[in-house]
């Protein structure tokens, strides 16, 4: 999130941010250097229902049309994601479809794989699973323990991240099924 609110204040994202939703209560001195306001809303499996409900309320009021899941790490329900086709975009830190869920660095060093990536995507009701905006690699070597996978991993999330934003502030990505098209 850091990195897309400095991209934001540098002009690279073309958008209003009116308002951020969090699920970490560290965000909000992010938020206030930047300007935005900051709603925390902290979730459980027990609270799920109200916690969607409640961001939902604040994003109608915002009337918000993208959602940017930075560090959520939260499984939406089915009819919140409903709400937003195509308008809710996650970074997920492996190289999709490889290493969906949590932890994908520790699964892919205990594989021994020669490159790890990041991948951008919009988020259905499935899993890490809806259609992929943009993604990159990194290799890496047996000599790489899994803090330098995660390490090297934050840098491919971030641009992975940045782009699919970008190129959906400027319209260029056409989605159909489960794939995409990004236009030059």
């Amino acid at each position: 999130m850091a990195d897309l609110l400095y991209r934001w204040r540098a002009g690279e994202l073309d958008c209003e941010i009116p308002l951020i939703l969090s699920n970490h209560r560290d965000v909000g001195s992010l938020a206030t250097f930047y300007g935005i306001p900051v709603m925390y809303t902290p979730t459980t499996t027990a609270t799920r229902a109200q916690t969607e409900a409640r961001q939902l309320e604040l994003l109608a009021q915002h009337r918000i049309d993208l959602i940017v899941l930075a560090r959520y790490m939260q499984i939406l329900s089915p009819e919140f994601v409903g709400r937003f086709p195509s308008a809710i975009i996650n970074v997920h830190h492996s190289f999709l479809p490889a290493f969906t869920g949590a932890r994908p660095y520790h699964a892919a060093h205990a594989r021994g794989v020669k490159l790890i990536g990041a991948t951008s995507h919009y988020v259905t009701e499935a899993l890490d699973d809806g259609p992929i905006i943009e993604q990159d690699v990194a290799r890496i070597s047996h000599r790489d323990q899994v803090e330098d996978l995660v390490a090297r991993g934050r840098d491919l999330e971030r641009m992975v991240l940045s782009r699919a934003v970008r190129w959906q502030l400027d319209r260029r990505i056409l989605c159909y099924g489960n794939k995409t098209v990004v236009f030059d």
